[in-house]
């Protein structure tokens, strides 16, 4: 039976699907790459036309198999796009007095976290910064004698109808998922060295419908964000000058840079439009500037006070933006952070014929961050024209075993980057909710034997009975006598 990993990413500009291998040595091979064009049913990374998106991921599918020859069990998939940002968010639990902490204690805290209701925003992962034992702030509290522990957690959160939307595309689509992951997250594993995450750095992942932000320290995520702004926001500028998005483009490409020293301007220089029209280079150079000063402003904007000087490990820059001329030069500029690496490709190595990977210029970098990720077996039956094979090549996806048949505790998961589906999560509700009453049920049954015993006790110590005590104590007392 074959083995191979299938990871799917939901992009501003097309969905993307990946096949590959883990090979012993620990480098990837990968066995085949597809993608389908998606402006028509993902803007700013989130779903927004869920028919023409479950046809994207049904082609995605078809590609991969004719490719692989082989049916594809489950997949993993990568969740990202606007709207996503992290809250911090405490947890106190009091203690009675020289309590020592235990892991129950620690995944009570988390379990509450997680339980945590938010407007019309749906918990993604939870990162777990530090744990405050009394006065004291510790990593890992259990064993510690203490009276007050506290949690302090960094909350990640989606739009729930961007995270029902992308659910209901896999679910329509017949893809079961093998697991779900934070994309930034996902990529940050496979480009950021463990050195740069300990001495604190900051990840920008410049997209073309949006840029994301994380921010690491002492091993940690601190803080994600995604700001609606990306390439194509230049893209757009562009086209200002009369001209169609698709030439805008070819011009972002051929003539953009993020920074121009003035002294370098050639005022009388045109660019070509087209066969009958120009534009002033500095006219076009100010334009695009101006649109990646803003995007670098707002990316910094987004890095908290307290770890701006703490960045030893500087700022990384990957996606497809990170391939305009000068772009390290430009945040170098204006966030007067020296230290800047554009991480062109994963730290992985990845054995491919494929000429878009092997271009090692960010545009794969989340994709194959997802592929590492995966530890499943996402093969299925082999694709066979044989009518007599168990092999059914046209066999859907939904109807092979969820990997996930039990829900997995918040704990196990916490800030690994791992998304829970709609269908984990209803059937995690459905489970709290069932201990949550046999909890109840069993509190109340105590409640009632305490209250029977109370009553018992109250009825021995009544005037009454104590009465009826002492006179049935007499009769048999006369009764022993008279004998």
């Amino acid at each position: 039976m074959a083995e191979f990993i299938v990871a799917i990413e939901l992009g501003s500009t097309k969905i993307s699907g990946i096949a590959g291998k883990k090979n012993l040595d620990g480098s990837i091979t990968v066995l085949a790459v597809v993608e389908e064009d998606s402006t028509s049913c993902i803007r700013k990374g989130v779903v927004y036309n869920v028919d023409k998106t479950v046809q994207c991921l049904s082609n995605i599918m078809q590609k991969l198999k004719n490719i692989l020859k082989t049916n594809i069990n489950h997949v993993y998939v990568g969740v990202g796009g606007q709207s996503i940002l992290s809250v911090k968010n405490v947890i106190t639990k009091e203690l009675p007095a020289d309590t020592i902490v235990s892991q129950d204690m620690i995944n009570e805290l988390m379990d509450s976290n997680r339980s945590m209701p938010y407007t019309d925003q749906e918990i993604l992962d939870s990162a777990t910064q530090e744990y405050k034992v009394d006065a004291q702030y510790q990593l890992d509290p259990v064993g510690i004698q203490s009276n007050h522990l506290e949690g302090n957690f960094l909350n990640i959160l989606w739009a729930k109808s961007f995270y029902r939307n992308l659910n209901k595309c896999f679910d329509q689509a017949g893809i079961a998922i093998a697991e779900m992951y934070l994309a930034p997250l996902a990529m940050a594993d496979s480009v950021l060295t463990e050195a740069e995450k300990r001495a604190g750095c900051v990840l920008v992942d410049l997209g073309s419908g949006t840029t994301t932000v994380s921010v690491y320290y002492k091993n940690i995520l601190r803080h994600l964000a995604v700001i609606p702004l990306g390439g194509d926001n230049i893209t757009k500028d562009i086209a200002s000058f009369q001209m169609e998005e698709t030439v805008a483009e070819q011009m972002k490409l051929k003539y953009a840079s993020a920074y121009t020293p003035n002294n370098e301007i050639d005022n009388t220089l045109m660019l070509p439009i087209d066969q009958d029209r120009k534009i002033e280079s500095r006219k076009f150079i100010d334009i695009v500037e101006g649109r990646v000063e803003e995007i670098i402003e707002n990316a910094w904007f987004q890095v908290p006070n307290e770890y701006a000087d703490k960045l030893l490990g500087g700022i990384i820059l990957t996606g497809a933006g990170s391939n305009m001329k000068n772009i390290d030069i430009a945040f170098r500029n204006h966030t007067h952070i020296d230290k800047i690496r554009i991480a062109k490709f994963v730290t992985q190595t990845i054995n491919t014929t494929s000429e878009e990977i092997n271009r090692h210029n960010s545009d794969m970098n989340t994709l194959l961050g997802l592929l590492a990720k995966g530890d499943m077996n996402c093969a299925g039956p082999e694709i066979t024209n044989d009518l007599f094979s168990a092999g059914d090549p046209v066999a859907p996806a939904a109807g092979n075993p969820d990997p996930h048949t039990t829900p997995r505790p918040f704990s196990e998961v916490a800030g690994s980057g791992v998304v829970r589906t709609e269908a984990e999560k209803l059937k995690a509700e459905e489970e709290l909710r069932k201990k949550k009453e046999a909890e109840e049920e069993a509190a109340r049954i105590e409640q009632e034997k305490r209250e029977a015993e109370e009553e018992a006790r109250r009825k021995e110590n009544s005037f009454w009975h104590k009465l009826f005590k002492k006179a049935k104590d007499f009769g048999d007392q006369m009764l022993k006598e008279e004998e």
